[in-house]
């Protein structure tokens, strides 16, 4: 059993290195596009006229990859254990709250990977200048949705355990 979670430990760690390096990446591509964009308009040598398609693409890649990654650390916006540490009493009570919350996350994970993949699926339509299908600048929405799910699986498992094997008070 320990093999297994030192596994995952893993697996985790390079999805997590993987998805951070993707995100800077994006991040400073943007950044290169987004001054070249700025420099262009005062000093016009050169048109940019694919601009805008190639920036939807990288900045919709790098809000989902990023949020993506944030799942996994559990860095992503949530309202807290303020509840639970103030107002529930208990360990057990206060385990139980959470896992009925990481249960609506993955609920909210799942509808969010469901509808993404098929607008991903459904979409025919190709960008302006380079043709590039609309499926290939939505499919980072199903991908960042299954690595929600995932981790969100893995939140109510651990959450699951906490229940069932508390901490001493």
């Amino acid at each position: 059993m320990q093999n297994i979670l030192n596994a995952l430990k893993k697996i985790d760690r390079i999805a997590l290195v993987v998805l951070k390096a993707l995100t800077i990446t994006l991040f400073l591509l943007l950044s290169l596009l987004v001054s070249a964009n700025v420099l262009v308009r005062f000093v016009p040598v050169v048109s940019l006229h694919w601009f805008d398609e190639i920036v939807e693409m990288l900045y919709a890649y790098l809000i989902f990859y990023g949020a993506a990654a944030l799942w996994i650390t559990r860095e992503h916006f949530s309202l807290g254990d303020w509840i639970g540490a103030t107002i529930l009493k208990g360990s057990r009570t206060r385990y139980l709250y959470r896992a009925v919350l990481e249960v609506l996350v993955l609920i909210f994970a799942a509808i969010f990977f469901y509808y993404s993949l098929r607008l991903t699926i459904l979409a025919r339509d190709v960008t302006n200048v380079f043709a590039i299908p609309k499926s290939i600048l939505y499919s980072c929405m199903p991908v960042a949705g299954a690595i929600m799910i995932i981790y969100s699986i893995r939140n109510c498992v651990g959450e699951i355990m906490r229940i069932a094997k508390p901490k001493a008070e």
